[in-house]
């Protein structure tokens, strides 16, 4: 039995290119939710197609209800809604190998609707020093737990990016990007073609027979592999009075005027720690002058 966890961004999809066609409730995320459920059923349906026994999709955006159930290959489950423990990567516990769908690049840097969690607020992501972003991040929390990431789609540039924190991934780019607000796109036919093709790959270089995982009752910890941390993750926000607020968080110091860090004894703690500061950077802002 091989089970592969998909997880979900929307940002990264098919045809998106703007806030307001990620932002639920606009017209605009009403036009994309077909397509961003297009491009999760063009990656089961290849997944399923290259020897994967079972497929789970994290819905991992924003208010984690974006996708569209009703359309969903009914040969995947979907895992919808908010408050997961482990967010982003939720399901993770249980997997074989883990799909990047719909990644995008991170704050500060060039990509289409490029950012780390928050929208504006965060500019510069940092863990152990390199440049990092969301898929950095979660890839660490897959590798503790001993789960590869087998392939990653976004933008070029997420592509690209994934190099350097999944090697071994195969990467599937639906876009090509222009600015963090334009990208030259694949119609949804091709993409399709192109996210089932890669997704057939990388399912076929799994083993078989892998390991059972442990069940889903027990200790967490004993669930992961051998923690690579510890790990020091840095954050750069844009205005000062963010990263003051951010400072209530436990194990949280300033570093510099704008900036925080902490470290954490293992990746999935981390993230959580990372989860906690941008909620708090978040609530700190004001509507009309943040």
């Amino acid at each position: 039995m091989t089970r592969v966890l998909v997880s979900a961004d929307m940002e990264g999809a098919t045809g998106v290119t703007c806030p307001d066609d990620v932002e639920p409730g606009t017209a605009s995320w009403e036009r994309m939710r077909p397509l961003f459920t297009g491009d999760v059923n063009a990656v089961v349906d290849g997944l399923l197609a290259g020897g994967a026994s079972d497929v789970l999709v994290n819905d991992a955006h924003y208010t984690q209800r974006n996708l569209l159930l009703e359309a969903l290959d009914p040969r995947a489950r979907l895992l919808t809604g908010r408050h997961k423990p482990l967010g982003m990567m939720a399901g993770i516990e249980r997997a074989d190998a883990v799909v990047f769908l719909g990644y995008h690049t991170g704050a500060g840097e060039q990509g289409v609707l490029s950012h780390t969690y928050l929208g504006t607020g965060l500019t510069g992501f940092r863990i152990d020093g390199e440049p990092a972003d969301e898929g950095r991040m979660n890839a660490l929390t897959a590798e503790e737990h001993g789960v590869p990431v087998v392939l990653v789609t976004g933008d070029d540039l997420t592509c690209r990016a994934a190099e350097a924190w999944a090697p071994d991934a195969l990467v599937a780019a639906v876009k090509e990007c222009v600015s963090r607000y334009a990208a030259v796109c694949l119609p949804p036919t091709r993409s399709a073609e192109l996210l089932r093709a890669r997704a057939a790959e990388a399912a076929a270089r799994l083993p078989r027979h892998p390991v059972p995982s442990a069940p889903a009752d027990a200790d967490p910890a004993r669930r992961r592999g051998a923690p690579g941390g510890p790990h020091r993750f840095e954050l750069d926000f844009h205005a000062p009075h963010l990263a003051a607020a951010v400072l209530a968080v436990p194990t949280v110091e300033a570093n510099g005027p704008r900036g925080v860090a902490f470290t954490a004894p293992d990746a999935t703690t981390a993230a959580r720690t990372f989860k906690v500061c941008t909620t708090v950077a978040g609530a700190a802002m004001e509507d009309h002058f943040d």
